[in-house]
C-alpha cells in the first residue's frame, strides 16, 4: 500500500464513522438498516471527495505563486 489519498476519500474511514453513528443511534432506539449504512457511506465518500475538490480549487485561486 504505497499510494496516498486524502483522508476524506477513504471509504474505510467513512464506513467506520457510519458504523459508530449507527451504534449510538441504536442505543437511543433508532435502527439503521445495512443497506442504508452502505448508501450513507457512499454518499459521505462522494461528499468528501467533492469537498476536497472545492478546497483544492479555492487553494489554487488564493495561491500567491504560479504553478511551474
Amino acid at each position: 500500500m504505497t499510494d496516498m489519498k486524502p483522508w476524506w476519500q477513504s471509504k474505510t474511514l467513512w464506513g467506520a464513522v457510519v458504523t459508530i453513528v449507527s451504534a449510538v443511534l441504536g442505543l437511543t432506539g433508532l435502527d439503521i438498516a445495512e443497506a442504508d449504512r452502505e448508501a450513507l457511506t457512499g454518499l459521505l465518500t462522494s461528499l468528501g471527495a467533492g469537498l476536497g475538490g472545492v478546497i483544492a480549487i479555492m487553494g489554487r485561486i488564493r495561491a500567491r505563486n504560479r504553478i511551474g
